[in-house]
């Protein structure tokens, strides 16, 4: 009778709990499998006995549960069943694996860059030149303007070299959170950051990267374009190929792009205020002019152009009003002048209507670019006002919730549906359990963050680990046009795919699917773009828990 031992397969943090998942595909009548990990040398350094959960549904598995915990020496081990002739490839007990990933995962956003030139002595073998520079874009024939604008920088969205706004938003608030938690990290770096891994910036420098080009999406009347857009489709060509073959637009306005802006600008100004004061305050301003934009025009739909690049359509913008009103409110709150803007004008309108939006806007398990109303709580629970303790509630009763879900998953998750990004809205819900760790210190939150992060990393029923790079197991052929174009055998590292999704959107391309159960949606190939293509706001989450977990394990 064949088993298969789902494992996270880089490997587990020293004092973390440990947990592996024996699968079979027909019902056993074993009460309990045994089990051995073995260290380097091959000797046998602890046994146990996996624990019979029961059928999973959306894997149809019968599944145990192995415990190792108590192995708490760092070093290369495997897992053996030798009543099954079964075993794992070796992995790592230590918490550098952690600390490797996450090198790994802000380097994804390097790799993503557009416009500038990649040298081999920071990209390797992925180094390329510059192309896209974005720097006298026509406006798209959409929008009956005239004129050319600059919207040079920023990071390629996804597996396409669309760059956007709204989805740009929501992943650099989200690695703004893990810099603003962790700005004492190396992987941070700051005023005095000096070269110190694998890249040439630190965390805090790749977020002002996307920033700038943030800055240079804003129009004159304060309202923000929405997207850089090729005017169709690019095929599986390089940056340079692309840049000879068509043009490239700018696209918008709308409110949508307008409070995505402000909401990430507002906390660029609280990120970087001890850090470039001038940078951070011409992030603030920019911040009210898009939100008072969007406050006199609360209606301008998103551009419905998607010939050559994503929609991000959003037909609910409370969340995103929430958003932008708390992290200004937050800014403004201890900030006592700003250029060319009355404060205490702005903030009595924005205090009033925060009590609406948060009786409103629950906080969600997990950030989207739908839903983005985690980050409005999360500036209130940051910030010294009548609201803070609220905030916090809020998030501890949500993180509970989420461990409720996790306690009835076989596999401990706390999504119900494998959907389009999966791995994005996993990483998300132990992202909600970190920051929740933060504020009530208190261990579950934190091994329950970490289960998730275990199942992205190979602890799941395809036996994949979804970060490119990152085990033997990685995506070697994701949907992402740079690695499919740059004459290099392995793909960019460090980027999450997509993961798992039941609706299969792309089944007309006749991908090989894993299996019929709704847990094995998912293929190795380049045509699967709806489980294998890769994302920021996939990549953000999953990067920023790592570097909230790389100082959280005990």
């Amino acid at each position: 009778m064949n088993a298969k031992i789902h494992y996270c397969q880089p490997g587990y943090a020293l004092s973390a709990t440990k947990t592996f998942l024996v699968a079979f595909s027909e019902n056993v009548s074993f009460a309990t499998v045994k089990f051995k990990i073995l260290d380097a040398a091959l000797n046998c350094v602890f046994e146990g006995e996996a624990e019979k959960l029961g059928l999973c549904d959306y894997s149809r598995e019968y599944l145990y549960k192995g415990d190792f915990s108590a192995l708490k020496s760092s070093g290369l081990y495997q897992i053996v069943l030798d009543d099954f002739d079964a075993k794992t490839h070796e992995f790592e007990i230590s918490n550098e694996w952690l600390s490797q990933q996450t090198k790994a995962n802000i380097k994804s956003f390097y790799y993503q860059r557009s416009g500038v030139e990649l040298p081999a002595r920071f990209a390797g073998a992925w180094a390329r030149p510059a192309a896209h520079l974005d720097s006298a874009l026509e406006f798209h024939p959409t929008m009956n303007r005239v004129g050319v604008w600059n919207a040079h920088g920023g990071w390629y969205d996804a597996g396409d070299y669309g760059k956007y706004i709204v989805n740009g938003g929501v992943s650099v608030a989200t690695l703004m959170l893990a810099c603003e938690l962790r700005k004492d990290s190396a992987f941070v770096g700051g005023p005095l950051f000096y070269e110190s891994f694998e890249q040439p910036v630190s965390l805090l420098d790749e977020v002002r990267f996307e920033l700038e080009f943030f800055l240079r999406m804003q129009d004159d009347d304060g309202g923000v374009f929405f997207k850089v857009t090729p005017y169709r489709w690019d095929g599986f060509v390089t940056p340079l190929e692309s840049d000879a073959s068509q043009k490239r637009y700018i696209l918008g306005k709308s409110t949508s792009s307008a409070l995505n802006f402000a909401g990430a600008l507002a906390q660029a100004h609280h990120v970087f205020a001890n850090v470039d004061s001038a940078f951070a305050a011409k992030c603030l301003f920019a911040s009210a002019r898009a939100y008072l934009w969007a406050v006199k025009n609360p209606e301008v739909e998103w551009p419905h152009n998607t010939e050559g690049s994503g929609g991000y359509g959003d037909p609910d913008l409370g969340d995103d009003f929430f958003w932008a009103r708390a992290m200004l409110y937050r800014e403004l709150f201890n900030v006592e002048s700003v250029v060319d803007l009355k404060v205490s004008e702005l903030l009595i309108p924005l205090e009033s209507q925060l009590q609406v939006d948060m009786d409103t806007y629950l906080p969600t398990y997990g950030l989207q670019w739908r839903s983005t109303q985690n980050l409005a709580w999360y500036a209130l629970a940051t910030t010294d006002c009548k609201w803070k303790d609220r905030a916090r509630m809020a998030f501890k009763y949500t993180a509970d919730e989420i461990l409720h879900l996790q306690k009835e998953d076989l596999y401990g998750l706390s999504i119900r549906k494998f959907i389009w990004g999966s791995n994005g809205d996993i990483a998300n819900h132990a992202l909600t359990l970190y920051l929740t760790n933060e504020w009530f210190n208190d261990p579950k939150y934190r091994d329950a963050a970490m289960e998730q992060i275990e199942f992205v990393y190979g602890k799941n029923p395809v036996d994949v680990s979804f970060v490119t790079g990152s085990a033997w197991s990685s995506p070697k052929h994701p949907h992402h046009r740079i690695s499919h174009s740059d004459n290099v055998d392995e793909p960019v590292p460090g980027l999450v795919v997509g993961g798992i999704n039941v609706d299969r959107q792309d089944a007309h391309r006749n991908p090989l699917y894993l299996g019929d159960a709704p847990g094995m949606s998912y293929t190795d190939e380049q045509c699967s773009f709806a489980s294998n293509e890769v994302a920021i706001n996939w990549s953000a989450p999953l990067t920023a828990a790592l570097l909230l977990a790389t100082s959280s394990c005990p």
